[in-house]
């Protein structure tokens, strides 16, 4: 798997540079490489390759052209990577709604997303580009404190699935990044905005 959409326009980028930098058809020939994937929807691919035309022969002809595609491009990929994150989001919540209505029945979440198929979801839901949800779900509380009448407060096990972890890494599959290769994290059925999750609680009991 590739670890980002940009990894074939640069590749080929480095290829051409490797070329004589005097050689005139040079310049051209990436902006029509550039050109012609964003003819087949390869926009992200093609801004990037636009870009580093611009900066490596910023006098050319073929970089005045890119410089002025670049805005057509720009606006195409901001309004594409708007599309592609409400897609992930209305995904996201379908999974966390399915999620509130199992523990509902149940009083507990579901060990993996495919608990909640078929009563709850079609399908296993994944994002829109093919990758599967990370779903992790845990005991929040493996040990209570219970307070006898009149008698020592005493522990007790539980056992229940009552907290868990969604998240979506982007169209890299890795944590960290950008756009749409952001990650969305939820935990219990709320966005997560305070950085990596904090760690489960110890010990979970086996189960």
């Amino acid at each position: 798997m590739n670890r980002t959409p940009l990894a074939p326009a640069l590749a080929l980028l480095a290829l051409l540079a490797g070329c004589s930098s005097e050689d005139p058809r040079l310049p051209g020939n990436l902006y029509e490489e550039a050109r012609k994937m964003n003819l087949e929807g390869r926009s992200m691919e093609a801004r990037a390759m636009m870009k580093q035309l611009v900066d490596r022969y910023p006098e050319s002809e073929a970089a005045q052209q890119a410089t002025k595609d670049l805005f057509l491009i720009e606006a195409f990929v901001n309004r594409d990577l708007a599309d592609r994150q409400k897609q992930v989001r209305a995904a996201l919540k379908r999974v966390t709604d399915a999620l509130i209505r199992y523990k509902g029945k149940t009083g507990e979440y579901p060990d993996s997303l495919q608990g909640l198929v078929p009563e709850y979801l079609d399908q296993v839901p994944e994002s829109p580009w093919g990758h599967p949800f990370l779903y992790r779900a845990y005991v929040a509380r493996p040990v209570e404190e219970v307070q006898v009448k009149r008698g020592p407060i005493r522990q007790k096990f539980n056992t229940k699935l009552d907290g868990y972890y969604l998240a979506c890494l982007g169209t890299d599959g890795l944590p960290g990044g950008e756009g749409l290769a952001g990650d969305i994290l939820i935990k219990d059925g709320a966005p997560w905005t305070d950085g990596p999750y904090p760690p489960i609680p110890q010990p979970q009991p086996v189960r």
